[in-house]
């Protein structure tokens, strides 16, 4: 073996350890695969930014508060690695992974959660609620949750009632003042996201104002559940822009489950007929290519946990199939092999003359392929619903990239592995029997 074969083999053999202790052990916190929804279950959202409302220039500011108090509020659930993104410049993407609850999910994700506080006003004869508001230095203003600061909290009165505490900031403090000492002895209407706040009893709240309220006030009349969700959502913060849901898909985890076994199932028969047929026909050359298979898979599953990749049962799909195109950039090699030790070449002569001929197919047709992932990634993040897509390239990218490096470098290194030993003089071990021009 030469020195520069042995120190190809130590680094072949190093990367393979790694991906092993990967697989096997939590590495940089991932302890596990990342399975996407169609595996693990769980609800996949898109929703459409309104930018009506908002000052040209400001949306993409706006949108990324959007991200922040959304990621805030799924905290909330407990759920781990969700998926929050944008998709272009106007659509969010939510992934919530094992998640059951669906509707509770998107309520709290949807909900532009602002309370406001309305006055009674009298109409054509006719009472309407209407926005509390104040002129504060010139402007005038309307009570509403966007003046609390982010320390709302739920507690009990004296006789037990339950009892939503919030505070207000500078300016709220001085909105809720004039408005409050000129509604005393009035109702203060509350409304959540335009429609009138319920108590327990199904009424509107509407309490009646006794003092001037500056520093903090409260609600009263949720029941504890009710109060503790509007404290986590007025805590999480307001979305600053109208959000509207145009796509949304629930997957139960059993049928998660179901597919991860199918898919082990087909990995497992796929890779176990792929070895055979390569041993049966490529004998010795074959058995490498299966050792230059393992490699390769242990090598893409390590990449899948610590990137990490998203795998979904598409993803599994484009894994499987790169793996017979990994087998398939072998089967050019040992083909043009075969060829050279027809012509009489040595083994060390044919695997090198094999490997150099082989290698502009072999890079031509992964570029091609490489390139059809790219825009497939692009398509798939582009559209509603094509997470698929991106997922199946992504895997199908990954697998083409590391079957490139392991027909390459790691078979070939293998292969030398028997120049000069006894068995390079018996070539028909490294090919079948083809006729009688075969050495």
């Amino acid at each position: 073996m030469t020195t520069k074969n042995l120190v190809t083999m130590s680094i072949v053999m190093a990367l393979f350890a790694f991906a092993v202790i990967a697989l096997l052990y939590p590495l940089w916190g991932r302890e596990a695969m990342r399975l996407g929804l169609d595996l693990r279950g769980g609800i996949h959202m898109v929703y459409l930014a309104d930018f009506s409302d908002i000052e040209p220039g400001e949306e993409e500011e706006a949108i990324d508060g959007a991200l922040a108090v959304i990621e805030r509020r799924i905290n909330i659930l407990g759920v781990s690695e969700p998926v929050i993104q944008k998709q272009g410049d106007d659509r969010i993407i939510v992934e919530l992974p094992g998640i059951s609850e669906a509707d509770k999910a998107k309520k709290l994700i949807g909900q532009t959660a602002l309370i406001e506080f309305r006055e009674l006003e009298v109409k054509d004869g006719e009472e309407e609620w209407v926005p509390a508001t104040a002129v504060i230095g010139g402007q005038e203003k309307e009570l509403n949750s966007s003046y609390f600061r982010d320390n709302a909290y739920v507690t009990t009165g004296q006789f037990g009632e339950v009892l939503l505490i919030f505070e207000w900031n500078s300016e709220g403090r001085k909105i809720s003042e004039e408005v409050t000492g000129r509604l005393i002895g009035e109702p203060l209407g509350i409304f959540l996201s335009g429609e009138p706040l319920l108590g327990d009893d199904g009424e509107p709240i509407a309490p009646i104002v006794r003092a001037k309220i500056t520093d903090s006030g409260q609600i009263e009349g949720l029941s504890l559940n009710e109060a503790q969700e509007l404290s986590q959502l007025l805590n999480a913060g307001r979305i600053p822009l109208p959000l509207t849901p145009i796509y949304d898909q629930t997957v139960s985890p059993i049928l998660g489950a179901g597919f991860i076994d199918m898919s082990i199932k087909a990995g497992i028969i796929g890779i176990l007929l792929v070895m055979l047929f390569m041993m049966a026909y490529y004998r010795v050359s074959g058995i490498l290519a299966c050792l230059s298979l393992i490699f390769y898979g242990a090598i893409v599953l390590a990449v899948f946990k610590l990137w990490p990749v998203t795998l979904t049962l598409a993803g599994l799909g484009g894994f499987i199939l790169s793996i017979g195109m990994a087998v398939d950039a072998n089967v050019l090699i040992f083909e043009r092999m075969k060829e050279e030790v027809r012509t009489g070449r040595t083994l060390g002569a044919a695997i090198e003359a094999g490997f150099n001929r082989a290698w502009n197919a072999i890079r031509d047709s992964n570029i091609t392929t490489i390139i059809v992932c790219l825009i497939l990634i692009w398509v798939g993040n582009s559209i509603v619903g094509g997470a698929p897509v991106a997922g199946f390239a992504v895997a199908l990218l990954i697998g083409v990239l590391v079957s490139m490096f392991s027909a390459i470098v790691v078979t070939r290194t293998l292969l030398r592995l028997f120049v000069g030993g006894p068995l390079s003089k018996k070539t028909r071990l490294f090919s079948v029997s083809v006729g009688k021009k075969d050495v």
